[in-house]
């Protein structure tokens, strides 16, 4: 059975791959972003050496570095799970003899090993060129990024995951599909980090798993994050992979009772 669950890692890598063009223009769209949000940090520090304990080349690195890993772990498993059950064809899928959520997640993975070789590591090494960032010279600063991004990944999907079986409920979910990609965009930092929120706002986003997806990352990575709050921070994400488990079981169990098949 674990082989074809893999298989599933494999097909969807395989998927991405005949489209591998579109990524390739994506790591030209993906450093314009890094371009215009340099410049725009860069005009707001303007004489200032820091700011909320970033300094510029801090700053620059974490705007690279957590655009580079939203690469790897974004991925459309909401709307894929939306349109199986609209389209009836989970109901298929649910009585053949595997898990679809586990199936669901090493899609997403293949997926992301896709991203994560031909996106997000190329485009790192391009942008490296272009702006002034400071890489991490510690191997075990590397080591941990990488094991907190995968948790990234685990958490993402997890809420992709749950917003995707939200149609069973709702007849259109579109707009709940788009307030949790604004959501995520917001408040994990990637668009803004965290720090530069309102004291209260912190407050209760210490409460919410978005930050356990960039910012958390992206500040090991920066050292911004260093000691032993690294292996609170890395904690901080394995706690909520175990608590999205929940929902997601308790959704899926009241989903299944209710299955109905929007597209006839």
């Amino acid at each position: 059975m674990t082989s074809a669950y893999l298989d599933f890692v494999r097909i969807r890598f395989l998927m991405m791959l005949a489209y591998r063009v579109n990524y390739y223009s994506g790591i030209i769209i993906y450093a314009i972003n890094i371009g215009a949000y340099y410049f725009l940090w860069k005009a707001i520090f303007g004489e200032a050496e820091t700011l909320q304990g970033f300094t510029v080349i801090q700053m620059s690195t974490y705007v690279a570095v957590s655009w580079m890993a939203r690469a790897f772990y974004f991925n459309n498993l909401d709307r894929e799970i939306s349109g199986e059950i609209v389209d009836g064809s989970v109901a298929i899928q649910i009585i053949r003899p595997y898990s679809y959520l586990f199936v669901k997640m090493m899609q997403g993975f293949g997926e992301g090993l896709f991203r994560l070789g031909l996106f997000m590591v190329p485009g790192m090494i391009i942008v490296s060129f272009i702006f002034p960032i400071e890489l991490p010279t510690d191997p075990m600063q590397w080591i941990v990024f990488f094991i907190m991004i995968w948790f990234s990944f685990l958490i993402n999907s997890q809420l992709n995951i749950l917003t995707g079986l939200s149609a069973f409920f709702f007849e259109n979910n579109q707009g709940v599909m788009m307030m949790k990609r604004i959501m995520v965009d917001l408040l994990s930092g990637v668009i803004l980090p965290i720090a530069f929120f309102p004291g209260w706002a912190i407050s209760v986003m210490n409460w919410l798993p978005f930050q356990a997806i960039t910012y958390l990352p992206g500040s090991v990575f920066t050292g911004r994050i260093q000691g032993g709050d690294v292996w609170n921070a890395l904690l901080t994400q394995v706690i909520w992979t175990a608590v999205l488990i929940v929902p997601i079981m308790l959704v899926w169990r009241a989903a299944r009772r209710r299955l109905f098949v929007q597209g006839g």
